[in-house]
């Protein structure tokens, strides 16, 4: 029996308040193929009523009983990993080895490397006569996005869960079905009931009314800087903490000693991964002027390898994009690139030749961008990457940090130069030379990309309060 129509409150799958469904649309096909239930304040009342009321009992598990939680917890994802993946590909259109490779595998890892950061976590610190305390900050509502709908669950739920919180969960409601399969993996383990809720529902009617509730102890949120603007402002009123994890235009520094043309190549390839649909996806290469017109040509290359197409078949590099409100954004913005006058290298306007429907985008490359134009100011979420001309490396550095947004940057070039400047740019991440994925590295913002840090010891961070205990014997 499918759980879609329903909500995971208290321990137990439930109607909603008032029965409101929404399509769920296969953006390869662009037609619904499943619905979910809306929720309403009722649904957020009782959810974190139920986490309030789970509060007291859990916050005090010892260590081993939330790590052998957490591992039951891993267990059950394993068990539901092909689901998962499959969800991910139908909900938003990752091509399905994307999906169990990338998407799913990327859950998989978060669970892991949280058990991993807790087993060893200190959660009291002496300091002379005082007691430093590490203790959970209470109910937490969790706002979670479509494009990384594992990764962000993953990276909220388990650090919460390790810190001693309970919490209600809202997931994308573009891409929402993922979440559901994971509140069936909570069940599964044994999670107490109340310790994780699960509502769906639009962001002004589900996810601002959790942010503004006043039983509401911490609000995490990924999404937009729009969104998450509007989520801190209602947090506000009740002087609630709010960790946040917003947008990007993350700046690709192309060095004069980097290995150029595998330099080029794989920014490409790391900024048109997920269809572009990732905050931290490096959209604007800085390449040195004299190497601009070479920097378009292996550009040029690398895009028209990517294969784009239906999600379900194999060899596909990339599937569509997942809504047609972000199609119909993405095509704004790409005709906005070449009417400012950058050169259009490949790709462009419309879908790819031979897909009829489904949002479908070209990869799409533009050089000789400037960094006042649209396509360099704006974050596009989709496979379109600006290629801009620098003349020195100050020039670049400047050019990098000129944007209200600092989640990530990427630098291509010898490693001890690269870290000098790395030191020099405004981002709450920097990856020199396409490393691999760090799980335990800190991931989060500077400026407008955010607050806060996720990913193992540094997401249980975020759930904690600190209370000092001063005293000494009499």
């Amino acid at each position: 029996m499918s759980n879609h129509l329903k909500f995971f409150i208290d321990g137990a799958w439930v109607e909603p308040a008032i029965p409101v469904a929404l399509d769920v649309i296969d953006p390869s096909t662009e037609e619904a193929y499943t619905q979910i239930a809306l929720g309403s304040k009722a649904d957020v009342d009782k959810a974190v009523a139920a986490a309030k009321a789970a509060f007291t009992a859990f916050s005090q598990w010892s260590h081993a009983e939330r790590l052998a939680l957490l591992k039951r917890i891993l267990a059950e994802y394993e068990n539901r990993y092909e689901d998962i993946a499959k969800a991910v590909s139908q909900e938003m259109g990752a091509p399905l080895a994307f999906a169990r490779d990338a998407q799913a595998a990327a859950g998989h890892g978060h669970l892991k490397a949280t058990i991993e950061a807790f087993e060893k976590y200190e959660f009291t610190e002496q300091r002379g006569s005082t007691l430093v305390v590490k203790e959970p900050i209470g109910v937490c509502a969790l706002i979670t996005p479509w494009n990384w709908p594992l990764n962000q669950i993953t990276c909220k739920v388990g650090p919460a869960i390790a810190a001693g919180c309970t919490m209600v969960l809202k997931p994308s409601e573009i891409a929402p079905i993922s979440g559901i399969i994971f509140a069936e993996v909570m069940e599964a383990a044994g999670t107490p009931k109340g310790v994780f809720n699960l509502v769906n529902g639009t962001g002004p009617d589900v996810g601002q009314v959790m942010a503004g509730h006043p039983d509401v102890d911490m609000v995490s949120f990924t999404g937009s800087t729009r969104a998450g603007i509007i989520v801190a402002k209602t947090a506000a009123d009740t002087v609630k903490r709010v960790a946040q994890e917003l947008g990007g235009k993350s700046p690709n520094i192309v060095l004069p000693d980097a290995d150029f043309e595998k330099a080029v190549t794989d920014g490409v390839t790391t900024c048109f991964g997920n269809s572009g649909q990732s905050c931290d996806a490096p959209t604007r290469m800085l390449v040195p002027a004299a190497r601009h017109e070479e920097a378009l040509g292996i550009a040029k290359a690398a895009a028209e390898k990517l294969t784009t197409g239906d999600p379900r078949t194999e060899g596909v590099d990339l599937g569509p994009v997942v809504s047609q409100i972000q199609f119909d954004k993405i095509q704004r913005l790409i005709e906005a690139g070449i009417a400012e006058g950058a050169t259009l290298v490949t790709g462009g306007p419309g879908r790819p030749e031979n897909l009829n429907r489904g949002y479908y985008i070209r990869p799409t490359v533009f050089g000789n961008v400037t960094n006042d134009m649209t396509i360099a100011r704006e974050e596009i979420f989709g496979p379109v990457l600006s290629i801009l001309p620098y003349e020195s490396e100050e020039q670049a550095i400047e050019i990098a940090n000129d944007t209200p947004y600092g989640l990530a940057a990427y630098i291509q070039g010898e490693l001890g130069h690269a870290r000098k400047v790395a030191a020099r740019l405004r981002a709450g991440s920097v990856y020199i030379n396409g490393p691999d994925w760090d799980l335990f590295a800190p991931f989060g913002g500077y400026k407008q990309s955010g607050n806060g840090r996720e990913y193992a010891d540094w997401g249980i961070h975020d759930f904690l309060e600190i209370k000092g205990i001063v005293g000494h014997g009499a």
